[in-house]
């Protein structure tokens, strides 16, 4: 059996109820699965605020004026078979550890990468929140390139009832099964509406910015996105339902990005 390697980004400052959380769906997949388990803890890297210059999108992410552990988190996640995106739910959003990660990772919004990647999103909430932070990690997750196979949210507020015990471990076993299948099957699945329609929107946008971000419109052209005919980002099947609203969605996105080139000449 092939060993699986599944690699956590831990948003929590401490070891937890997101960590136990975490514990929990190893457990099940260690029955399921071959797994090498790596925490990554976001608390102990050195990862500076993103200083909003926009050189990463423009000029490409090597060009980031902080040389820290990005980087390396990065190639990790593209080592690994799977991401698990752990955080703690704060303010009704993921920690200020998991922002500022995502923050400085901006630019794989523009340039996604991580398409041989699952993903399982992970939050712990006192009562409120998991489903909004979940939202808002799932978008990330998909724009980055992920295919997002498996959700858990957990309730954790003291003192924990036995019941809301057993039900979180129902919450957490029922998302792994739909993950260690993912991690099972061979090929990818096919992407969703909204999916096809961001590649669609990006697709009409970069193409026309060579000037404006030739890192974009370069990553685009090499990987061969710009290419007549082309779906989405993988060789998948595509709903030829989705193609046509992706199209049409690209058309729209290309007028728009004429008329703020036209209108604004100088980033041109």
């Amino acid at each position: 059996m092939e060993i699986k390697k599944v690699l956590v980004i831990m948003g929590s400052p401490r070891k937890g109820n997101t960590f136990r959380a975490c514990e929990e769906l190893r457990g099940i997949l260690e029955v399921k699965l071959k797994v090498e388990f790596e925490y990554f803890w976001l608390k102990d890297a050195d990862i500076a605020p993103c200083k909003g210059c926009l050189a990463c999108f423009s000029l490409g992410e090597d060009r980031c004026p902080s040389h820290d552990d990005i980087r390396i988190i990065e190639r990790k996640m593209e080592d690994a078979d799977a991401v698990v995106f752990a955080t703690p739910v704060y303010g009704m959003n993921v920690s200020g550890q998991m922002k500022i990660f995502i923050d400085r990772l901006s630019y794989v919004f523009h340039r996604p990468r991580f398409f041989s990647q699952k993903a399982f999103l992970l939050t712990t909430a006192g009562i409120l929140g998991n489903d909004e932070v979940q939202k808002y990690l799932d978008t990330v997750a998909r724009i980055w390139g992920f295919e997002v196979a498996g959700k858990a949210g957990t309730v954790t507020a003291e003192p924990l009832s036995r019941r809301q015990v057993e039900q979180n471990r129902n919450v957490i076993a029922r998302a792994a099964g739909e993950f260690i299948a993912a991690l099972q099957r061979p090929v990818r699945r096919s992407p969703g509406l909204m999916d096809v329609m961001v590649f669609h929107g990006q697709r009409a946008a970069f193409s026309q910015l060579r000037e404006v971000s030739p890192a974009d419109f370069r990553y685009w052209k090499e990987k061969g996105w710009l290419d007549r005919g082309t779906k989405y980002f993988v060789d998948v099947p595509v709903n030829p339902v989705y193609h046509v609203i992706g199209k049409a969605v690209g058309w729209i996105s290309a007028r728009q990005i004429k008329k703020d080139l036209v209108d604004n000449p100088g980033v041109s």
